[in-house]
């Protein structure tokens, strides 16, 4: 649970960032925005409470450091989807196929990386992140691909995992998904983007197209459902 934010000093400038939001997310968005900009080393506390319009001291009321909020970034972009799976797996077989559960995965999690703000998945491969300090992020995103490997055995046919073992699939499979972290280096991707990365998904699995039709009309009912409640 997030502890509950104490209140900081007075402003002594203007606050930037989204309308209407707290001084905590304002602090989140600021600091997603000078890590994009400038990188994780040289964006400092003092920078990122300027961009917001506080004191630094005001800063260390909502987090302990820059690290501190990194995590609470890089966890944005892991924890909707790997909320999701935990209830889209319970679908399979009664309410959707693995196909159909795969698919739907594959949408959600393109969907909330890009919701991340400032497209922070592009410091997944910072060395930083490697720290100790970042093992729970790691784990979750660990967790995620997990799903993905446990699905993907479950659509891909013994062709596909005869030269690629559940763990390598998974692997496979969210990098697919994470590519979505590319497309928005240029542009903003749209619902044409995440059909297509649902299905190149399938099709990494070995599957047919009239399987992928069947996935995308699935996911499709599936999507008004408790599966899509993480929204």
């Amino acid at each position: 649970m997030t502890p509950q934010a104490r209140p900081g000093r007075p402003r002594h400038a203007p606050a930037s960032g989204p309308a209407g939001a707290t001084p905590r997310e304002q602090i989140l968005d600021a600091a997603a925005a000078l890590f994009a900009e400038r990188g994780f080393a040289a964006t400092t506390t003092r920078l990122i409470a300027e961009r917001v319009g506080i004191r630094q001291a005001s800063l260390y009321y909502h987090f302990a450091g820059k690290d501190d909020l990194l995590i609470e970034l890089l966890t944005t972009s892991v924890r909707p989807s790997l909320d999701a799976v935990r209830r889209i797996e319970g679908l399979v077989p009664g309410s959707a196929s693995a196909a159909g559960a795969l698919y739907l995965l594959a949408l959600i999690d393109v969907e909330t990386l890009s919701r991340t703000p400032h497209n922070i998945g592009t410091l997944y491969l910072l060395p930083e992140v490697q720290d100790e300090r970042y093992d729970a992020f790691r784990a979750e995103r660990q967790e995620l691909q997990d799903a993905y490997g446990r699905l993907g055995a479950r659509v891909a046919g013994p062709e596909v995992l005869a030269g690629a073992s559940a763990q390598r699939l998974g692997e496979l499979l969210i990098q697919v998904t994470e590519v979505v972290i590319q497309i928005r280096r240029a542009r903003e991707p749209d619902s044409a983007d995440a059909q297509a990365i649902a299905a190149s998904c399938l099709r990494l699995c070995g599957c047919a197209q009239s399987t992928i039709d069947q996935a995308r009309a699935e996911a499709a009912t599936l999507l008004a459902g408790p599966a899509s409640s993480h929204r």
